[in-house]
């Protein structure tokens, strides 16, 4: 197993990890100390970049099927398309993006293949496509994952964990990392929530015990409940950019 992100032993971390390092377990750790420090210094001249264009960055992290490009959707909709931008990440296909281009939105699809993560590098370069405004916020959908993605700095104002309520209570507890990394959780699919045999305030108060300043947004987003108030959120962060 890779020690930089827990994926599977061959896997490359896109074109920016150098292959001797998964050949020889000795310079396992060297490699990983450089791929995260080569990462670390593309992300602070991101935000540098992010700060100076006045542009609020969110890092959206949660597994498949949580809900994230639903979220964005009906996030798109209720801000309006105009002053957003979004950079989708999946392995394979452009389907979220499709779904994004479709409220009206400017979308760049990242691909990675069999990278479990986007790093700072694929969002330079989707930069370069996507050429967000000044004075706009940029929404990353990172690639599903709860483990890899908390690791890598793009460069972001914040990491929003997007969990659905079908997840369970444990999650925040199995995957600390995430939550440590993270400013907000929306907490997705709660219209469900009667039917399940899951309590909310325990998941919320298991989130809270990694990451007590976490801010909690529970939301049904086709139904448009709590999005009003995660929007609110976002304005915020932007009003102090």
């Amino acid at each position: 197993m890779c020690r930089t992100c827990g994926c599977d032993d061959h896997h490359p971390h896109g074109v920016y990890a150098e292959q001797r390092g998964f050949i020889d377990r000795s310079k396992i750790v060297p490699v990983e100390t450089d791929l995260l420090a080569k990462n670390d210094r593309i992300a602070r001249a991101l935000r540098d970049r992010f700060a100076r264009d006045r542009i609020v960055v969110l890092n959206l992290i949660g597994t498949p099927g949580a809900g994230k490009t639903t979220l964005l959707e009906h996030t798109i909709r209720t801000l309006g398309p105009v002053r957003l931008s979004v950079l989708e990440g999946d392995q394979a296909t452009d389907r979220d993006a499709k779904r994004i281009a479709a409220t009206g939105c400017s979308v760049t699809q990242i691909n990675t293949g069999a990278g479990c993560h986007l790093d700072a590098s694929m969002i330079e370069r989707g930069l370069a496509l996507l050429s967000p405004l000044a004075d706009s916020t940029l929404l990353v959908e990172n690639v599903g994952n709860l483990v890899c993605p908390a690791l890598f700095d793009l460069g972001e104002r914040a990491k929003v964990v997007v969990m659905s309520i079908t997840e369970g209570v444990d999650k925040p507890l199995k995957y600390p990392h995430a939550f440590r990394a993270a400013t907000a959780m929306v907490l997705t699919k709660m219209d469900l929530a009667p039917h399940l045999d899951v309590d909310p305030t325990e998941l919320v108060a298991h989130a809270r015990q990694i990451n007590p300043m976490l801010n909690v947004f529970p939301v049904a987003a086709t139904r448009g409940l709590g999005i009003a108030e995660w929007c609110g959120w976002i304005r915020q962060l932007g009003a102090r950019a």
